[in-house]
């Protein structure tokens, strides 16, 4: 038994050996690390797709979606992808594509483009805070940046018209306006339809003062209203609707006939 431990002990303190052995330990590190990189890099996982455009407010049935393999690097990346067919499909609380967007053939779903059907609204308004009134304002394909203009991003209004003096006036009116829909010539919103839809005006729900002010504007010959898109940061904190210019502001209502709040009426009493 003394000459095996003396044996071995001899084997270990050998240089050769040593060296010999450290070679082979980082071989198998190396083949380890190798096989684990090469699993991940392969390792699938199924998630559901559409399998047809899914428009908005449409509910999304079993039959318009179905599961394709994709790498789970690329879930583990996406924390907003759905990855589970039951939070799709639940008959207790069917689920819908959220209103303003729609989910294209072939593409994944993600968590904000899904709703419960029953917080899904069809219109637009019906949600306007008191004190509110809808306002629309037309616009095409080139005033809306290509349609790139969505329901809930909040943008500005610059006004571009003629001062009293007869010089060119441009600059910001209004900041800080969502959008609440973009319809096409026949009223119908451009993204509740797969087919191409071309903008036509966009829609807003603004205070009463600023609904007076931008109904006269839209009378005044020459000036135009133009949309300003903003970043995703703008949308995301918004501040409130408001003026932005009082100069603009004037120039405009320098147009209009003020209406009187209230009538005096006289009442006759008889003796």
């Amino acid at each position: 038994m003394g000459n095996i431990v003396t044996t071995i002990k001899r084997f270990l303190s050998n240089k050769n050996t040593v060296t010999i052995l450290g070679v082979l330990l980082g071989v198998v590190v190396l083949y380890v690390g190798y096989n684990y990189r090469v699993d991940q890099a392969i390792d699938t996982v199924s998630i559901p797709y559409a399998r047809q455009t899914i428009t908005a407010t449409s509910e999304i049935t079993q039959e318009a979606i179905d599961q394709t393999e994709v790498l789970r690097s690329f879930v583990s990346s996406r924390a907003n992808l759905i990855v589970n067919q039951s939070d799709l499909i639940n008959t207790s609380d069917p689920k819908c594509v959220t209103y303003g967007t729609s989910v294209p053939e072939g593409a994944f779903f993600y968590s904000e483009q899904v709703v419960s059907c029953s917080s899904a609204p069809n219109n637009p308004l019906e949600n306007m805070p008191d004190g509110y009134t809808a306002f629309s304002m037309s616009v095409n394909i080139h005033t809306t940046y290509g349609n790139s203009m969505y329901p809930g991003d909040y943008i500005d209004l610059y006004v571009k018209m003629n001062s009293r003096s007869n010089s060119i006036i441009f600059g910001k009116l209004i900041e800080s306006i969502e959008i609440l829909d973009v319809r096409d010539s026949q009223g119908n919103s451009v993204f509740l339809t797969s087919e191409a839809a071309t903008p036509a005006e966009l829609l807003f729900a603004v205070p009463d003062n600023l609904f007076q002010l931008l109904s006269v504007a839209t009378y005044i010959s020459g000036l135009e209203l133009i949309p300003v898109p903003r970043n995703a940061s703008y949308t995301n904190n918004p501040g409130e609707t408001s003026v932005s210019s009082e100069y603009l502001r004037n120039e405009i209502e320098y147009y209009a006939q003020q209406i009187p709040d209230s009538t005096v009426s006289t009442t006759t009493t008889t003796e």
